[in-house]
Parts: C-alpha cells; structure tokens; sequence
C-alpha cells in the first residue's frame, strides 16, 4: 500500500518523537558521576535497557514513572553504590523533560491533517500528559502500557491497539504502526500481522541504545531516517 492508503498512524512516542536516549542519559549522569562510571552514552543506556526491560517483565501492572524508579536503584547497585531513593524519584519524574526530536512537531502537524493520529506507548497517563505539551498535536486516542497493564513488545498491547481501533471503525489493513524500535513495536507488530514504518533515528549510530537488541529478521514496510522524511513522502505522493 502506498502512504496515503491509511487511515491511522500508531506512534511509539519514546524514541520515535521525543529523543528518550538524550533525556535518559541527561538524567542518569548524577548517578554515574556519583558511582565513578566513565561509560559512553551508549554504553550506559545498554546497561539501562537490560534492566528496563527486565523489570517491565517482572512488574507489568507497576506505572512507567514508578518502574523507571526502581530501574534507577538496579543501576546504583549494579555500579557499586547505595540506592538513593530521592534521587530514584527524581530519575522517574524526568520523564516530561525529555526533549522531542526536532522534526517531531512540524511532521505531526501536517500528518495530522491526513491521518488519525494515535499513540501506543510504554508509559503512564501523567508522564505521556508531560511529554504530549512538547509534541504539537492533539492525538486522537492515547493507549498507554498503564491503560493495558502490560509492556511492548508484550503482544497484548498490539491486540488492545486494535480491538479499540475496530471499535473506531478502523480495521487493522488501515493502520501503519510508526516506530524506531525493533524490539518494543516492529516485532511485536510483525506478530499481529500490522504494517509498519520503521524511522531508523540510530542510523548513523552503532549498537541498539536504549533498545533490547534483535537477533533474527524483522520486517517492516517502509524505512525512513527521520519522521520528516515520511511526512515528506506522504507529500510527494505516498
């Protein structure tokens, strides 16, 4: 299908629109400086994404802010000092200074007067309220891991996506599910049988970030660098 073809576009929002690698490194750089750790970003958001994802499995139902807390102590014991539960918070309220992706907002705006626009994020309702002031639009419908109970790449998430779109009258060959990560969206989506658009932000970067690494095929229908750039394919034609 071309572009123009949909009707909706799903959004991961952390790491699609708002730049979650910079924000976490920014806020976890208090505790590396206290631990002594000398590691490259990319070094330290590894190290995040291994206990990130573990406790997602662990504590589906637990809020993102919450969860992201207790990340933050997994990160102190494991760098060889004494959690400190002020500091946890405050790594799990940082969630609304994460900044957006340059292109995020001017891309929406004009998406959004061809599609429906909805998130699927691995967050709560009060930390996505936080970010969704930096992103330009109104979506159409916010799905959070704290509305499902459970994380991406967690299937249910991407069935719940798709029984409240068909309740919209949106069938699933009219949605294009929008994601940088492998892992948390273009797995699971291929799992659904959902189409998708992978906006490769780490292309010029090595490594899988604050990502779960993939070992084996994805597949996704469209590549794009940036989220301008699918935008401006929808505008040279879809």
């Amino acid at each position: 299908m071309a572009l123009r073809d949909y009707q909706a576009l799903t959004f991961d929002c952390y790491g699609t629109l708002i730049d979650w690698e910079s924000g976490i490194y920014t806020a976890l750089r208090p505790l590396l400086t206290r631990a002594g750790q000398d590691l490259s970003k990319d070094a330290a958001l590894g190290v995040f994404a291994t206990h990130e994802v573990a406790q997602q499995a662990a504590t589906p139902d637990m809020t993102y802010a919450a969860l992201l807390a207790v990340v933050h102590a997994r990160l102190a014991t494991a760098w060889g000092v004494t959690p400190d539960a002020a500091e946890d918070a405050r790594f799990g309220g940082s969630i609304g200074d994460w900044p957006a992706f340059p292109d995020t907002a001017e891309a929406l705006r004009y998406l959004k007067q061809h599609f429906k626009l909805v998130i699927l994020s691995n967050v709560d309702r009060d930390s996505f309220a936080a970010s969704n002031k930096r992103l330009g639009v109104t979506f159409d419908a916010i799905y959070t891991a704290q509305d499902i109970g459970s994380y991406k790449p967690d299937r249910r998430n991407f069935d719940y996506l798709l029984a409240r779109l068909a309740e919209q009258g949106i069938e699933k060959a009219a949605i294009l599910h929008v994601a940088q990560s492998l892992f948390h969206d273009h797995v699971p989506a291929n799992t659904v049988g959902l189409a998708s658009a992978w906006i490769d932000r780490r292309h010029d970067q090595q490594g899988w970030g604050a990502t779960a690494p993939v070992h084996g095929d994805v597949r996704y229908d469209y590549r794009f660098l940036s989220l301008q750039a699918l935008a401006d394919a929808h505008r040279a034609g879809g």
